[in-house]
């Protein structure tokens, strides 16, 4: 387990050679005809054909053996406590044996398992700004954890979100896990956040945690948050038909989640295919939640979408990526010079009935990670977690 001190960032030069198949994390055009990237100073600075690529100089070269690269999967959703002295959550080993199935960052629905969690106003933005500072400053395992999601209580002022941003937090925690769970009431306060370039989450449908309600459609919509918190339950989710008038109803990001109801999630992405909106969709876990924590559940998802959800496997990848990147305003997720040189390299699992990678996981069939980059820094090799992949990238020259 490598457990940096801070966010560091590979200095130097990388190249990433002989990849078999390249996965943007664009839906609009979710495979690229190239089989090199480069990136410096980790950031991607090309990426194309081998003969179209600056690759001399190079500190560190990767071949890929023909395997699949896609952008580091983002987590949509995650509970993270800082410090590791919960029980529920063994938080070093879960963010790590994440990061072994594919992760490299992860966004904070709220820091709500923290043992004794404050509820007054001071308290929650003191714990807010802790938890963003926190993981700004330490990586477990190189995983960027985007922290720091205050859960919203009544009494909260305009004044209290523009302070929260100025401290540099980025998100709401889920609504309705605190005292906030009318919509006319989670409406203000969302739209005091959005004021101050917050973004947002609701929970929605059955309660999860003590404390929290059942959340149904009226008040998503009313709420109107940028995010439709794990829309197919953590864990009941709400009946098909209010799912379908929250996909309908509004235009705000779908997220299906690996600790939900699978039916919900289906039908969801299922009306958001129909509407012609999967740009809308992303995905996530919900963990540690009741369920646990599952180190391949964002791999799991993407077989589950892709096997019986009648969606190409490059274009769930998609969701699991770029889509993310761009509702949460991040530089990752995305195949592309500028972006944060995070990488998933994969392959079709050993014995899998699947031709290839793609066909494999539209069997249902898991991938094997050969290798992650953070930041232009190898991070892991051969997972310990996924089945082993026919093939694996090796480093040739450091």
């Amino acid at each position: 387990m490598s457990l940096p001190g801070g966010p560091e960032t590979g200095r130097g030069k990388m190249v990433i050679r002989n990849i078999g198949l390249l996965l943007s994390g664009a839906l609009e055009r979710p495979i690229l005809d190239a089989d090199t990237v480069v990136a410096v100073d980790g950031r991607i600075a090309a990426c194309g054909r081998a003969a179209d690529c600056d690759t001399e100089g190079a500190s560190v070269v990767i071949d890929a053996q023909g395997c699949a690269l896609s952008p580091g999967l983002v987590d949509s959703h995650v509970h993270p406590v800082f410090g590791d002295w919960t029980p529920r959550q063994n938080q070093l080993g879960w963010i790590d044996s994440c990061l072994h199935g594919g992760v490299t960052t992860m966004i904070s629905a709220g820091e709500t398992h923290l043992p004794g969690r404050p509820r007054d106003i001071v308290g929650v933005k003191a714990l807010a700004i802790t938890a963003q500072r926190a993981f700004a400053n330490f990586r477990p395992s190189g995983v960027k954890v985007v922290a720091g999601a205050p859960i919203i209580e009544q009494g909260m002022e305009e004044q209290d979100f523009a302070e929260l941003a100025a401290a540099g937090v980025t998100l709401l925690g889920e609504i309705g896990l605190g005292t906030v769970k009318a919509g006319r009431e989670a409406r203000r306060m969302v739209a005091w956040a959005r004021r101050h370039g917050i973004r947002s989450t609701i929970h929605t449908g059955g309660p999860s945690v003590p404390g929290s309600g059942y959340i149904d459609a009226d008040t998503v919509l009313e709420a109107d948050a940028d995010v439709i918190g794990h829309i197919n339950g953590g864990h009941t989710s709400l009946p098909l038909r209010q799912i379908r008038c929250l996909c309908e109803g509004c235009g705000r990001g779908i997220e299906i989640v690996h600790n939900g109801n699978e039916l919900a999630g289906l039908s969801a992405l299922r009306f958001a295919r129909e509407l012609g909106q999967l740009s809308r969709v992303i995905l996530g876990t919900d963990a540690p939640a009741g369920s646990g924590a599952q180190p391949l559940g964002m791999l799991r998802m993407i077989a589950l979408l892709a096997s019986v959800g009648d969606t190409p496997a490059e274009q769930v990848f998609a969701c699991a990526t770029g889509n993310t990147a761009r509702l949460r305003g991040l530089d990752c997720g995305l195949i592309e010079p500028g972006r944060a040189a995070d990488f998933l390299l994969m392959d079709r699992a050993q014995h899998s009935d699947g031709s290839d990678l793609l066909d494999s996981i539209r069997k249902g069939d898991l991938p094997g990670v050969g290798m992650v980059v953070i930041d232009g820094i190898v991070r892991c090799r051969r997972s310990r977690n996924t089945p082993p992949a026919e093939r694996v990238p090796t480093i040739v020259g450091e």
